[in-house]
């Protein structure tokens, strides 16, 4: 498998990186530019909630009944004198205990009449004096108006005692009798926030290097699959389909895999039936240029064999015409001429109708038991006057009948070509023998004829149509070279073999049956 350039795993790594970059930088700058304005807003936000607790509370003990002043009066007096009672347990009291121990809010209240009336802190002087300089516009200290309303104002301002900064909120309650000033400390945030940086940049470049060392051998397990499926891809696409995807996960990647092992089954049977497919259609192709060169071969070989009859016939014709035969004896020899040419051009025919309907299938074997015996018998009675014309021995032993299953027309055909070949080719001790050799479940014919041998390598092309090993002497006894092409198709036909083998001092032609 070829080396990934843009691997995806570094993909993974890199984008782990960039995001982790991308949201330090982010909390960074968050930090730096919007954390100081967020904490004053929370700091105001106390400010007004605890004026708004205090105001509705004042409200509330008011339409009670209750002089707060008084109230207040002597609670202080039994402070000092170390006795306890029961406006300690006071809400508005509490409520201020409440916003000083939980938002160090230091408040002090008053009354326009009778001075201070509660302070958060045991000395509440200093807040005093600071809501009256307020109140008159005489602090000298520099000030920041953060908030203002008609019953308040927020500001910030710097305390040069502990050198700390602190929002500040003085006014009048709803009564507009009593007047307040609450006082509340702010840390150096821009301080904090630097630190707070600080701090984020050095866990942010651990976490990043971390991190990413992580994510780089974690991504391991998602990688691997991918390999996997990608060499698997390659060797799909060189046609090798026995390639699967093994893991057994069930999320995409698994999914993934098992349909591309599918996928290659598919292929597999589809390349399958395509190669079967492309050997039919080549194995058609090679027929059909097979029978076009065989119906080339047949038009030129029936063109051949009827040239010399027709131009026998034409030539004796026009010598009839022309008068060249006056005599009775001249004519009667022009018209045995004309027609024993005739009659070969009227067997050639009928052999090569013959030969068609056989390979064509239209003329099928009419099956049927009968004695091969009597058979041979019946053909050698016919043929004895040729027979003795060419002053041949015939020998043919068999005595016992020896039935089998064929078409008895077709067989007697076989057995007529096997001995009009032989009578045609006989030579040296002119014999012939015929012999029937049964086995078990079939019979073997044979027909000898004592003459030269074969050559070898015109055996295989004897059952070819027009085929002749030696064309001057077929012609002189008026062969056409098509009954072993009947004979070989007979027996196809019939599902049996047939065959020819040179002897030591012939040729034998021989053909099998099914035995009854």
């Amino acid at each position: 498998m070829k080396r990934l350039k843009h691997s995806i795993r570094l993909r993974f790594t890199l984008i782990f990186i960039g995001l982790t970059a991308a949201v330090i930088i982010c909390l960074w700058g968050a930090n730096t530019w919007w954390l100081e304005g967020f904490y004053m807003q929370e700091k105001i936000k106390d400010l007004e909630q605890a004026y708004a607790q205090v105001d509705t509370l004042l409200l509330e003990e008011q339409e009670a009944g209750r002089d707060i002043a008084e109230q207040f009066q002597i609670l202080d007096e039994m402070r000092r004198s170390g006795r306890h009672s029961s406006l300690e347990e006071n809400t508005l009291i509490k409520l201020i205990r409440e916003l000083n121990e939980k938002s160090n809010i230091t408040i002090l209240i008053m009354d326009s009449a009778n001075g201070t009336l509660l302070s958060s802190e045991r000395r509440g002087d200093y807040l005093s004096e600071r809501f009256l300089r307020s109140i008159l516009g005489q602090d000298e200290r520099p000030l920041q108006i953060v908030s203002q309303t008609e019953a308040y104002t927020i500001q910030k301002s710097f305390d040069p005692r502990n050198k700390s900064f602190y929002l500040e909120c003085w006014g009048f309650l709803s009564d507009d009798v009593t007047s307040f000033i609450m006082s509340m400390p702010v840390a150096s945030v821009r301080e904090s926030v630097e630190l707070s940086n600080r701090f984020l940049a050095y866990v942010g470049i651990i976490a990043l290097a971390g991190g990413s060392i992580l994510i780089y051998f974690t991504t391991k397990m998602v990688i691997s699959p991918i390999l996997s499926l990608t060499e698997l891809s390659e060797r799909m696409s060189n046609l090798d389909f026995d390639a699967h995807y093994t893991g057994n996960a069930s999320d995409e990647i698994g999914v993934l895999g098992h349909s591309m092992n599918f996928l290659s089954d598919r292929l597999k049977e589809t390349v399958g039936e395509l190669k079967t497919a492309n050997l039919k259609l080549q194995k058609d192709i090679e027929e059909k240029t097979q029978i076009d060169e065989m119906r080339k071969e047949f038009i030129a070989n029936v063109s051949h064999e009827l040239k010399t009859p027709i131009a026998l016939i034409q030539g004796y014709a026009e010598g009839l015409t022309e008068g060249m035969a006056e005599d009775p004896e001249s004519r009667d020899y022009y018209c045995e001429v004309i027609m024993d040419e005739a009659n070969k051009m009227n067997q050639m025919v009928k052999k090569l109708l013959t030969l068609s309907a056989l390979e064509s299938g239209n003329d099928a074997p009419v099956m049927e038991r009968f004695d091969l015996t009597e058979l041979i018998r019946g053909v050698l009675s016919s043929a004895q006057l040729m027979i003795e014309q060419n002053g041949v021995t015939v020998e043919f032993l068999q005595r016992e009948p020896c039935f089998v299953w064929a078409d008895e027309f077709k067989i007697e055909e076989v057995v007529t070509n096997y001995l009009n070949n032989a009578l045609n080719h006989v030579q040296g001790k002119r014999q012939i023998r015929i012999a029937i050799e049964p086995s078990q479940s079939e019979v073997r014919v044979t027909v000898f004829n004592t003459g030269n041998p074969i050559p070898d390598e015109d055996l295989p092309n004897l059952w070819t149509k027009f085929y002749k090993v030696d064309k001057a002497r077929t012609r002189s006894y008026g062969g056409s070279g098509i009954g072993l092409s009947i004979v070989k198709a007979i027996m196809d036909s019939h599902q049996k073999r047939c065959g020819v083998e040179n002897m030591e001092d012939g040729v034998e032609f021989w053909f099998t049956l099914e035995r009854v």
